[in-house]
């Protein structure tokens, strides 16, 4: 018999609306979870975002302070959308009010702050889920089949491309994404991360690095509103501010099994929108994924070269979504995958969704790619303990 479980949520912005509506897709597409969710109380500082938490999304009601939200013993479980510097405050918040969370990545500003959330859930015993919604493509768990099956042969090698434009406008405002003390790094945190946790997915843990990196639009003008977003522009003429983290960059780890990986990233990329792509190399094959045609793998099993394989129902959750190959799914559709397993690990009490041990594996790679860039040094890589799924889901 399916239960409500009260959702609570923690900022309305536009991932915040997804994870709410990624909660009530789940009711259509995974009806046999034990656990339906229920939008009970959503929590903004900006009353434009409490209202649409109401008026829009459903939430029963909306609270301006997250500790009230916490401090409710009616609220099961917890999404986490605010910006990256107030990750660590709410997560280790909610650890301590017993409240499983999916939490959105990056999910500290450096190694330790993920630490100390990873930690917190531990020494309170509850799952936790974060936002890393590329392990969710159909594709890629085709791909991680092939790879861990041995398919490909001994892997040689991966390479990871996230090139993305959001902020290739100079025009574009300074928001808080550009600013050290409340994002942490740039692009290595907002999107190199994925890319990390995608090869760690695929292949298995990075336990070194080197890196180079760099800044190439160094002041913007400030916001005009409080509450700009990834592509608000500031005013024209007005003043401007530097930019305090990187626009682009270059990485190469080692992986635990003598894989080499080569990992690249930009925000301010004029052409590709988002040109996210991933690509594994082993001794009997090949393959290739691109998140601009998320339903297809090329792959290379022969001397023939590549072919275009469409996902199908055998390829992951892909017939939670739609019958047959050629109907495409979508981005929104990761995230509905992803609330499913949040919402499984609750139910059956252990670990399904990516953890916060994943968030901090990433975030360990992260802060040695930026010692690197900063001294231009190979850096080990600390393993982190915990509830890591991706050598076990």
């Amino acid at each position: 018999m399916t239960r409500p479980l009260n959702v609570g949520l923690i900022s309305v912005g536009w991932m915040g609306r997804l994870h709410s509506r990624a909660y009530l897709a789940t009711a259509h597409h995974f009806p046999e979870l034990p656990v339906r969710a229920v939008l009970r109380t959503a929590a903004d500082p900006d009353e434009g975002g409490r209202r649409h938490a109401v008026d829009a999304l459903g939430y029963e009601r909306a609270v301006v302070d997250y500790r009230d939200l916490l401090a409710d013993p009616g609220i099961d479980a917890v999404s986490i959308c605010s910006p990256n510097f107030l990750h660590r405050e709410i997560a280790v918040a909610a650890a301590d009010a017993g409240k499983p969370f999916w939490i959105e990545k990056p999910m500290g500003r450096s190694a330790a702050e993920s630490r100390e959330i990873a930690e917190a859930a531990a020494s309170a015993g509850v799952v936790t889920s974060v936002g890393f919604n590329y392990r969710h493509v159909p594709a890629i768990a085709e791909a991680r089949r092939l790879v861990r099956s041995g398919a490909l042969g001994t892997i040689t090698n991966v390479r990871a491309s996230f090139f993305a434009d959001y902020s290739a406008d100079p025009g574009g405002a300074l928001t808080w994404r550009f600013l050290q003390e409340r994002a942490g790094p740039g692009v290595v945190g907002d999107l190199l991360s994925h890319g990390i946790d995608l090869a760690q997915f695929l292949v298995g843990r990075i336990a070194s690095v080197t890196a180079a990196d760099g800044t190439f639009i160094p002041e913007r003008p400030l916001p005009s509103a409080a509450a700009a977003g990834h592509f608000s522009r500031g005013d024209a003429g007005g003043p401007m501010g530097p930019v305090e983290n990187e626009d682009y960059a270059a990485v190469i780890g080692r992986f635990d099994s003598g894989a080499i990986g080569v990992f690249e990233s930009s925000r301010i990329a004029v052409g590709p929108h988002a040109e996210y792509v991933v690509e594994v190399y082993g001794t009997k094959g090949s393959l290739r994924w691109d998140f601009q045609r998320l339903n297809e793998l090329r792959l290379a099993d022969d001397r023939a070269g590549y072919r275009t394989i469409m996902a199908h129902p055998g390829y992951g959750e892909f017939s939670r979504f739609q019958p047959g190959p050629g109907t495409s799914m979508g981005f929104d559709d990761l995230k509905t995958i992803e609330a499913s397993l949040f919402l499984r690990s609750i139910a059956e009490g252990r670990q399904l969704a990516p953890s916060a041990a994943d968030g901090w594996a990433a975030a360990e790679v992260a802060d040695a790619a930026m010692a690197s860039a900063r001294h231009g040094a190979w850096v080990p890589v600390p393993a982190v303990t915990g509830s890591t799924t991706f050598d076990t889901v």
